[in-house]
């Protein structure tokens, strides 16, 4: 990871110290002194088994654990200095989480140390050493400690592997590029000994004698005037400019009419749904971060968008409260993988539908306002084309529609169904893309999720224009247009967009901002839009918030007070 090199802090302890006034006398003495250094790796980086030729050496985040058949690996080095003469008596290696951990056996393997960050990929990587150390992280664990005594016990350089028995989950850590040179990264603790010499000649006498001579404070602040200056009392008279002016304010004189309410299926009669999930890849309760966001940008997310799996209940209580501000007014955007440790061929075949059924209880009992629906958003990424595996473009419809099909005759009439895809090029051009599609029937909304970068040159530079016209590898109609010529009957929201930069390279966003407006306006089937705000996406190297350059967030609340997403939720 980028070269933020590390620096040393040193705590005393068995020092003796001395009260205020006392003499203290005595000939030198030879004593032992404790010390704790405190050194922050000099590489951090992780390896993936499925992307063997990758370096993620400029991630701020180590990943360790196996998730979807990839299983990953970290990597540490630190190079600790010692003074001559001092004894290593301990060694801790501290890693401090990122998000709430997997509850399995987190082990530390010594490797050789001959490897860059800026390099080791899983085909270049060092081969696992002997066993140092392991724990089983707790799910409250905000930082994991490992002794390695055995291993550090003098100046040098260590190198260190970190491999997870996880086989479903992955723990993420905090790489040293997170925070700074002296916080937020791995750190190698140790306790250092070492003799010295100490006298005891110092006199504190000096500081009792100057004390009770205090009358310099005490004479020249009574006759001061500040108490009766005038400019406290001149400015207050002059603030009637600041009440004048908010009630000529423009705005409100250029919000849409009253009538912009949603309908049945929670489309607009007019103007675009605004809406967001923020707190992304964090430990932030998901309803806390989606305020302090609204509070940022200036404007309530009529939408707030949450994800769920398996045999989850959901809207949990927190989501629910959600939706009863009578100040705040929200629906709730619910994706939910239902084939979570299963296929969509079985889910289709009815094999999860116990796990359908009790969902709908859920819901019948506990929430019957109107909200959105998503099954497994991003389907693309999962789609396998062997017909064996369960996970074909047409099971995925297949399950889309059994699962509709079985929660509407289970009583659950208040989802509105959005199908998300994922728009991207590659995806686009597969002859199994037109697949996916459930049938109208089973659809309320087609939702798209697609994000740009701002930097000029790198992969999805863009605006915009190029979320929502992305054109399929080879060419042909943009995503758009194609879901507009296909489905004209239906609204289309973005259900996950944002403009991104890496997190080593900071980028202006404003000029991506500000297309957006134009950009909406010119593809009126655009009925929600919903941002997906994270300062570090899952692989730790793309900052998608809007608050990443002060001028970015100034763009972004410029797009965020426009009058078009002033939508009242109808009853």
């Amino acid at each position: 990871m980028t070269a933020r090199r590390r620096t040393i802090g040193v705590a005393l302890t068995g020092v003796v110290v001395a009260g205020a006034g006392v003499a203290l006398t005595g000939t030198a003495n030879a004593a032992t002194t404790t010390e704790t250094t405190t050194t922050y790796s000099t590489d951090d980086a992780y390896t993936s088994s499925t992307r063997r030729t990758v370096n993620f050496g400029s991630a701020d985040k180590l990943v360790v654990g196996k998730e979807s058949g990839e299983t990953r690996l970290s990597y540490v080095k630190f190079a600790p200095k010692v003074a001559a003469g001092a004894t290593v008596t301990a060694a801790e290696l501290r890693l401090p989480v990122e998000s709430k951990p997997v509850a399995a056996t987190l082990s530390v393997y010594s490797v050789a140390s001959g490897w860059s960050e800026q390099k080791l990929t899983a085909a270049n990587a060092p081969a696992l050493g002997p066993l140092v150390a392991s724990i089983k992280p707790k799910l409250t664990d905000t930082t994991l400690r490992f002794d390695v005594s055995k291993v550090v016990t003098k100046a040098g350089t260590y190198a260190f592997a970190l491999k997870s028995a996880a086989t479903t989950g992955v723990t993420r850590l905090r790489a040293i590029e997170y925070g700074t040179t002296t916080a937020g990264g791995p750190e190698l603790v140790l306790t250092v000994k070492r003799a010295t010499t100490t006298t005891a000649p110092t006199t504190t006498v000096p500081p009792t004698t100057t004390p009770p001579t205090t009358t310099p404070p005490t004479t020249v602040p009574p006759t001061t005037t500040p108490p009766t200056t005038v400019p406290p009392t001149t400015v207050p008279p002059t603030t009637v400019p600041p009440t004048t002016v908010p009630p000529t304010t423009v705005p409100p004189t250029t919000a849409p009419p009253a009538e912009c309410v949603t309908g049945a299926l929670l489309v607009p009669s007019c103007g675009v749904l605004w809406g967001a999930a923020a707190g992304g890849f964090t430990d932030t309760p998901r309803d806390q971060a989606l305020k302090t966001w609204e509070t940022l940008t200036g404007r309530t997310a009529t939408i707030f968008h949450q994800y769920h799996k398996g045999d989850e209940q959901f809207p949990t209580k927190a989501e629910i409260a959600m939706t009863q501000d009578p100040q705040r007014p929200r629906v709730l955007l619910l994706n939910w993988k239902v084939a979570y440790n299963s296929t969509w061929a079985k889910v289709a075949a009815g094999q999860q539908d116990a796990r359908i059924d009790k969902w709908s209880a859920y819901v019948k009992q506990n929430f019957q306002q109107k909200f959105f629906l998503a099954l497994h958003h991003e389907p693309e990424n999962d789609v396998q084309t062997t017909a064996a595996s369960g996970m074909t473009a047409k099971d995925y419809a297949a399950m889309y529609r059994h699962v509709i099909t079985r929660l509407r005759a289970n009583g659950v009439t208040n989802a509105v169904n959005v199908i998300a895809y994922m728009g991207n090029e590659k995806w686009m051009a597969q002859s199994w893309w037109k697949d996916l599609y459930p049938g109208d029937a089973y659809v309320d909304w087609v939702g798209l999720d697609s994000y740009v970068s701002v930097e000029k040159g790198y992969y999805h530079y863009g605006d915009m224009g190029d979320i929502l016209d992305r054109q399929p590898t080879g060419g042909g109609l943009g995503w758009y247009d194609w879901a507009v010529r296909n489905h004209p009957t239906k609204p289309i929201m973005v259900a996950e967009w944002g403009m991104y930069h890496r997190r080593a390279t900071l980028t202006d966003k404003s000029a991506a901002f500000a297309s957006v407006i134009p950009e909406l306006k010119a593809h009126p089937a655009i009925k929600a839009v919903v941002y997906f705000d994270t300062a570090s996406d899952d692989e730790g190297d793309r900052d998608i918030s809007v608050n990443s350059m002060p001028s970015s967030l100034t763009a972004f609340r410029k797009v965020a007070a426009d009058p078009m997403f002033k939508v009242t939720i109808g009853k």
